[in-house]
């Protein structure tokens, strides 16, 4: 199977003009014969790169006040579609996405963000939305922590999907959970960065003898606008805050594509299923090498709302879907 990256910037809080370029990234990759385009951590509209440096921990600040009315304005709401340009990409070149977005649904009152990666499916779709279930750091100062209701596979083609938001790629349970349901090709999405993506990818791709993409973004001091509230403070003159990192590991841990850093750039590979079986022969952690009269996983997919209602019956029911 064809895959890409679009290891792309975003013109940063603008959700139009970022979602162009995203479209013209699927159309080229569909080009090159892709079935399948994953985009970096909330890409659209952006990364919230100003919290530690503009001091985001201060109460009641009237800079961050700003930057927050600036972010729920560039962020997506799918609600409202805001990805409709994107999956009408996505339908009309007949390719899957995994999209990073920094998500306003709502389902949780409109005025929260949440981390969240999105699968696209070939017909325009949008198969799921996976948020982010614990922001990491300064993180939780932007984005709201997310749930379980995203944490599901797709088979695309001969493969099963999955996807995870950056740090939680750390996460043993959240991994394990994609495990359990046949994941052999695994996204991780990343705002940008080769120290966080050479040794993880590698990782991953090991514990589960599954190929892995990490999809990375690239921000430099040139991608920011020049009105953005405390730029000075958030960023030095020339400086490039996110490097890219993007990669894709085999199932053996060799590399099918080393980091690319440094520069934008739409990187094509092609992946053979069969090396997912060759590797699963000694090691299947879900099947073969798996315990679960000992060991076993509980999931929650309840997609968390603020607001319960009755249901028809008398009983309850989830609220504002």
């Amino acid at each position: 199977m064809r895959v890409a990256i679009a290891q792309i910037s975003p013109v940063f809080l603008d959700r139009a003009r970022t979602s162009d370029k995203i479209v013209a990234s699927i159309g080229q990759a569909a080009q090159q014969g892709a079935r399948l385009v994953c985009f970096g951590e909330s890409l659209l509209s952006a990364y919230p790169l100003w919290l530690s440096p503009a001091g985001g921990a201060r109460f009641n600040d009237e800079i961050h006040k700003e930057l927050h009315r600036q972010y729920l304005n560039a962020s997506v709401c799918i609600e409202d579609g805001d990805l409709d340009e994107i999956c009408e990409a996505a339908r009309g070149h007949g390719v899957w996405v995994v999209l990073g977005i920094s998500e306003r649904p709502r389902d949780r009152g409109g005025h929260t963000i949440y981390c969240s990666a999105v699968v696209i499916d070939h017909c325009g779709t949008i198969r799921s939305v996976h948020r982010k279930l614990m922001p990491t750091y300064e993180e939780r100062l932007a984005w709201g922590i997310g749930d379980g209701a995203g944490l599901v596979t797709h088979r695309v083609g001969s493969m099963t999907l999955g996807a995870l938001n950056c740090w939680e790629n750390w996460l043993p349970l959240a991994r394990a959970a994609l495990h359990a349901q046949g994941e052999d090709l695994h996204v991780a999405l990343w705002p940008g960065c080769e120290r966080l993506t050479r040794d993880i990818t590698r990782f991953v791709a090991l514990e589960g003898r599954s190929f892995v993409i990490s999809a990375c973004a690239l921000i430099r001091e040139q991608d920011l606008p020049t009105d953005l509230a405390a730029r000075d403070r958030i960023v030095r003159p020339g400086e490039v805050i996110y490097d890219g990192g993007s990669c894709i590991c085999a199932p053996d841990g060799s590399w099918v594509v080393e980091p690319v850093v440094g520069r934008e750039e739409l990187i094509v590979a092609d992946l053979d299923p069969d090396c997912v079986g060759r590797e699963r022969q000694n090691l299947d952690i879900s099947g073969h090498y798996a315990r679960p009269d000992v060991l076993r996983l509980i999931v929650d997919r309840t997609r968390q709302s603020s607001l319960r209602s009755p249901g028809p019956s008398g009983g309850t029911g989830e609220g504002l879907g």
